[in-house]
């Protein structure tokens, strides 16, 4: 897959759902991690981090917004349920994003959601927890930028599978095409 992404969380309050979404965020192959002013000791979340991530995944702690620091022409992306945030499945996702989602119980902040440079939320009822919200996330980033066969007409499985991808030869354009 082209590109890379971020997962980060502002405010949050429950290790155990801050250690489920580091470990599938190194799961779905984030680049790096981030917290910005959480409530929680995160190093209390590697309980629950069975995949010891923060062996394998650099992680980077925020006091303010204003803080976070992001790679060049990466988005900010928040995840927040808000009536002009643009659902899920008709969002097209940057290359490169860094995405944020708020506190158990509450919402991102006003400051971040100005920050944001899109604001998406997952067609729901209801509020799920940020770990689920944010696996919901990245599963979507992945089926909308990965290399997949298309989906078959009937059930199941798709009925032709893609090719491996081969590198071709180096090719030479002249200026005069």
């Amino acid at each position: 897959m082209r590109g890379y992404f971020a997962m980060g969380v502002e405010g949050s309050s429950k290790p155990h759902n801050l250690g489920n979404l580091v470990r599938s965020s190194h799961s779905f192959g984030a680049s790096f991690f981030f917290t910005v002013a959480p409530v929680v000791d995160v190093r209390s979340m590697r309980q629950t981090d069975t995949s010891d991530a923060f062996d394998h995944l650099p992680f980077y702690n925020f006091e303010t917004i204003d803080d976070l620091k992001l790679p060049r022409k990466c988005a900010l992306v928040g995840i927040e349920l808000m009536e002009e945030s643009v659902e899920l499945p008709s969002f097209r996702h940057p290359l490169r994003a860094a995405y944020i989602l708020g506190p158990e119980r509450g919402s991102l902040s006003d400051t971040v959601v100005k920050k944001c440079d899109h604001i998406i939320k997952i067609p729901m009822k209801f509020c799920v927890n940020v770990g689920v919200a944010g696996a919901i996330v990245m599963y979507d980033r992945l089926i909308s930028l990965g290399r997949f066969a298309p989906r078959g007409v009937k059930a199941g499985g798709p009925a032709e599978f893609l090719p491996e991808h081969v590198q071709g030869g180096q090719i030479i354009r002249s200026s005069q095409e």
